[in-house]
């Protein structure tokens, strides 16, 4: 018997021997308590029929704690029980509870206030890639749109569903089961969701550098990078692994499917133009000739006031890119990819491709963040919206200055030079002199120090 239960059956006997000192003690020594039941004043009987009230009032309570006494579990065996019910179930640790629109609900309304920002933050990027701030612009400007669409699902829930997918690279069917939704429903909300930010969010966050205060900011940047003036940009292209497609036109120069991406970006590794038009057997040369950023630099659609001399050169601002591309009047491209060039051409084609570094640092921290562009699993037909709205969730971050993930790594540039084409020959001629007159001046620059 628990012992504790001893000891106030004990005292209770005391007390009763107090309360009642007419009867027998029924802490009496052996030969009194063997005493016949119909004898002995102790026994029941007697007890019921005391004339004082605290037998009968012991009795009871000792009834009653003598029930207590024998239903309770002993106390290593609750407390095995309290340790087994405690024990999370590896069966349901990850259940689908999890990820409902009431745990979300809790997660973004009750639990994040309780938290620290900077712990709030990093528990939303390790969630959905960005900070908690970001996610409620993202979630603001998205909302008007996705409530047209009369989805059953709240809009911050669905937007939180498709940041998940494009951060962690997960597929329709994985978040299926985790959201207890078809994936069907999945990539319908996938395909809604990153249209908008490539249509919607892209005229806001993507843009030329065509006003005087961004123009000037960003070619001063370059210049302190560099020692090059009037660089406003660097250009690249990247391929972007897809599945489902076994045409030879996809296959990239690094042996897989895929279609190609094309970016500009500026001194803070912020896209200001993005093109997605071409499988990835495509070269960058004629990419670029594609696109709509080609059209409007050849067409002066696209005109940049800040020009400046350069020993007796008008110089407007440009962009730089390496050997794969044409050397254009807005593009300039290195004189050598293997350093055989004069001391002036080296030292101006090192400078040009420190400049190129940010680009290629930008599609690292894109894919790096967003690491569903490491192997795309969407169909064909989303496939460029989707990467377009990554790019667009790139930029959100980069200007909300959050912390920079680990780089995706690109394989090494290789290829020969892009031939040049009849209508370019002109432009060809007038930047060949004009990358000789910036390399001159650089060099003399550099060697006056």
């Amino acid at each position: 018997m628990d012992q504790s239960f001893l000891l106030m059956l004990s005292n209770l006997l005391h007390l009763h021997n107090h309360l009642d000192p007419t009867t027998t003690s029924l802490l009496s020594d052996t030969s009194t308590a063997t005493t016949t039941a119909t004898t002995s004043p102790t026994s029941p009987t007697s007890l019921l029929s005391s004339t004082s009230a605290a037998p009968l009032l012991f009795f009871t309570i000792a009834s009653v704690l003598s029930y207590v006494a024998s239903s309770r579990p002993s106390s290593s065996s609750s407390t095995s029980a309290a340790a087994a019910a405690a024990a999370p179930n590896p069966a349901t640790t990850s259940s689908t509870s999890d990820y409902s629109v009431s745990a979300f609900r809790a997660l973004s309304t009750e639990h994040i206030w309780a938290m620290e920002a900077p712990l709030r933050d990093a528990q939303w990027r390790s969630l959905y890639g960005l900070s908690y701030p970001v996610f409620t612009t993202v979630v603001d400007k998205l909302k008007p749109y996705i409530a047209l669409s009369n989805l059953s699902l709240p809009s911050d829930y669905a937007v939180a569903m498709v940041l998940s997918r494009l951060s962690h690279g997960f597929s329709a069917k994985t978040l299926s089961s985790r959201y207890s939704l078809e994936p069907y429903l999945i990539s319908k909300i996938t395909n809604m969701v990153t249209r908008l930010l490539a249509t919607k969010l892209y005229p806001e966050f993507i843009k030329i550098p065509v006003s005087r205060r961004r123009l000037h900011e960003t070619t001063q940047a370059f210049e302190e990078l560099t020692s090059l003036p009037n660089m406003c940009g660097a250009i690249d292209g990247s391929p972007v692994k897809i599945r489902n497609n076994s045409a030879s036109s996809y296959r990239c120069r690094y042996g897989f499917q895929s279609v190609l991406l094309q970016v500009v970006a500026d001194h803070k590794k912020i896209f200001w133009d993005v093109c997605v038009k071409a499988p990835g057997g495509t070269d960058d040369a004629t990419h670029l000739r594609d696109s709509l950023l080609y059209n409007r630099l050849t067409s002066g659609d696209i005109v940049w006031d800040k020009v400046i001399n350069v020993r007796n050169h008008h110089v407007r601002p440009y962009i730089v890119g390496d050997w794969c591309y044409p050397l254009l009047s807005f593009l300039l491209t290195p004189f050598s990819p293997s350093g055989s060039g004069t001391s002036g051409q080296n030292l101006f084609d090192a400078a040009l491709m420190k400049g190129r570094s940010v680009v290629v640092e930008a599609i690292g921290l894109l894919k790096g963040r967003w690491r569903i562009l490491q192997d795309l699993n969407v169909g064909m037909n989303h496939a460029p919206q989707t990467i377009v709205a990554c790019c667009v969730l790139h930029n959100l971050c980069q200007i909300a200055r959050e912390p920079e993930p680990d780089l995706w790594k690109e394989p090494e540039e290789s290829g020969p030079p892009p031939r040049v084409l009849e209508s370019e020959k002109s432009a060809y001629f007038f930047s060949d002199n004009l990358r000789q007159t910036l390399a001159d001046d650089l060099h003399q620059r550099l060697s006056s120090r």
